[in-house]
């Protein structure tokens, strides 16, 4: 056998075996989930919390939490990150509940209480679940979808098959397969890849107003993801910018509270732009000067 076709079969070889590997463990990588025990208790200070478990038409249980406001405005639903539980997210609940907005925080499957096996078509069949849940009490047009980091997408599927009040994305990305393609560009991701998320597509669909906030020091999911995001419908997307946030610390940034408040406080308004420069063109001929 030809040296070139030994050494050809070798490079097939390690390929095929680093695909088979990167199919198999994918999940340990993507995921990095904290699990409690049933009889875990929840504490927040100055918060009130219910906990709920929620049984899926496989068998599965996922366990949530509603942080109540008084005398609430409407609903959030905050899909969290892939980390952790909601043991941890569950801090970033007063943000909202300040303003007068319940918050429901729910633990992906094999997260926190949850259970189940997790596939990308499992968490959209629960978190639509969950959704038709908070529409039993209460109507669409206070709902609020906040989907970060890995939520995002998930957030952006639910917005695009329901009808919620606004879709809030926070450090979005505009595939998993284009986030993971950036460290491992030699690798048919396409196939391999059990969870593609494709944000970008999904957000297509979207009918609600869309408001994304990123960081321009986000090294994980780039800032330049959510500018290709807010081209896509950018009649009714409004993109936020942090100025030197990351990917974990935009809280820590007075301008994200500004920010936020402001998309969830502002009732929009119709803007006339009868007599505004909207249809004046700039140009650099001075075509009408008087010499």
């Amino acid at each position: 056998m030809p040296y070139w076709v030994i050494i050809l079969l070798i490079v097939l070889g390690i390929y095929l075996g680093i695909s088979l590997l990167l199919y198999f463990l994918q999940d340990y990588i993507m995921f990095k989930p904290e699990k409690l025990p049933k009889d875990f208790e929840f504490y927040y200070e100055n918060q009130e919390i219910e906990e709920y478990n929620v049984e899926t038409r496989d068998g599965a249980i996922i366990n949530g939490l509603r942080f109540k406001a008084k005398n609430p405005r409407g609903v959030v639903f905050y899909l969290k990150g892939n980390s952790k539980s909601i043991k941890g997210w569950g801090k970033f609940a007063v943000d909202f509940t300040r303003h007068g907005y319940d918050v429901l925080m729910v633990d992906y499957r094999g997260f926190g209480k949850s259970t189940g096996r997790r596939t990308q078509k499992a968490i959209k069949r629960d978190l639509q679940m969950i959704y038709n849940k908070i529409k039993e009490i209460t109507d669409e047009k206070y709902i609020i979808l906040y989907g970060r980091s890995l939520g995002s997408g998930f957030a952006t599927k639910l917005a695009s098959m329901n009808n919620p009040r606004m879709l809030i994305l926070d450090a979005p990305y505009y595939s998993l397969s284009k986030v993971t393609k950036k460290y491992i560009p030699f690798m048919p991701l396409s196939l391999l890849l059990k969870f593609p998320m494709p944000t970008y597509k999904w957000l297509k669909y979207v009918n609600c107003p869309i408001h994304i906030l990123h960081g321009t020091d986000d090294n994980l999911i780039p800032y330049k993801t959510s500018i290709r995001l807010s081209k896509i419908k950018p009649e009714s997307t409004r993109l936020y910018t942090i100025i030197g946030g990351g990917h974990k610390n935009l809280n820590t940034f007075p301008e994200y509270h500004k920010m936020l408040t402001e998309i969830i406080t502002t009732k929009p308004k119709e803007v006339n732009l009868e007599g505004s420069s909207i249809n004046v063109i700039h140009s650099s001929k001075q075509t009408n000067a008087k010499v």
